[in-house]
């Protein structure tokens, strides 16, 4: 008997998952004994997964008023919110950053993503993360740091394929534009951001006109080729920074003339300088 080969969005999905790699910036078990208010998304990706009880959500977004236990929720980063967990109920709240080879990520997740009854969907993970955050987890040796990491990657990657299989994803994904002229480029700049990146030679790369590239580039993500390559090198900035890198070889390494000018740019597009930046990741990356 014949196996049929799974369908190209199986493929996309299996390869997006495989490229999933992150850090822990903290990790918490909270079994609150009071109402509490709990920012997340605020400086990176979050999950949140309900332990016991329930979590409400903020009034006035697309999010559910309340997640019950053995639900799950993502914020990718974009747009920080506040949980409410009352008192008696028990969440993990894991904030993440993504390591710099897996920084592209970042644009194929939606601001925030529930899975309801991710518990049932998902059961290894769910039972992955009733261990998560507890004392007794870990021994706070290197090596538990490691193994800390790959739960916490396990159950990102089982929260992304719940929100694709339910059906939540965009049509098309995870491509991001669906594409394959614009793929090409999107795919080259991620893996060389450094590179003097001119909008003909992303033209050129596309099989495009200039004229024709830019316009069909510009529908796609609502900004020029020019600021996409801008987003990415400060995508890249800020994971090489938070894993120790250097200044200068940072802004070397992302094919800025300066360090100045390399400052400037990430100043503006961060609102913090690149040293005060590396500082903040030096704190807890795991």
């Amino acid at each position: 008997m014949s196996i049929a080969a799974p369908p190209l969005h199986d493929d996309a999905l299996e390869r997006l998952l495989g490229d999933v790699a992150i850090s822990v910036r903290s990790q918490h078990r909270i079994l609150s004994v009071t109402d509490q208010a709990i920012a997340v998304g605020d400086a990176g990706l979050s999950l949140v997964y309900v332990l016991d009880g329930d979590i409400h959500l903020p009034a006035g977004t697309p999010l559910p008023e309340h997640l019950a236990s053995g639900d799950a929720l993502l914020v990718s980063g974009k747009r920080a919110l506040t949980i409410h967990v009352p008192a008696g109920s028990g969440v993990l709240i894991s904030h993440l950053n993504w390591a710099d080879s897996a920084a592209h990520l970042a644009d194929l997740l939606p601001d925030s993503a529930w899975i309801h009854h991710f518990d049932e969907l998902e059961p290894a993970a769910a039972a992955l993360a009733q261990h998560m955050g507890s004392d007794d987890a870990v021994d706070h040796g290197r090596g538990d740091l490691v193994i800390c990491r790959m739960m916490a990657t396990t159950l990102l990657q089982s929260v992304i394929r719940a929100w694709s299989r339910l059906g939540c994803a965009p049509q098309g994904w995870p491509s991001a534009t669906g594409d394959p002229f614009l793929e090409r480029v999107i795919d080259a700049v991620r893996s060389d951001p450094g590179r003097d990146w001119t909008v003909e030679s992303m033209a050129a790369l596309s099989a495009l006109s200039r004229s024709v590239f830019a316009e069909r580039f510009r529908i796609a993500f609502g900004r020029s080729p020019a600021q996409h390559v801008a987003e990415v090198r400060m995508r890249a900035a800020r994971a090489l920074l938070m894993d120790g890198r250097g200044v200068s070889e940072v802004s070397r390494e992302l094919g800025y003339g300066s360090d100045e000018g390399f400052s400037r740019a990430f100043r503006r597009h961060t609102g913090m300088t690149p040293s005060s930046w590396r500082s903040r990741g030096s704190l807890a990356s795991v």
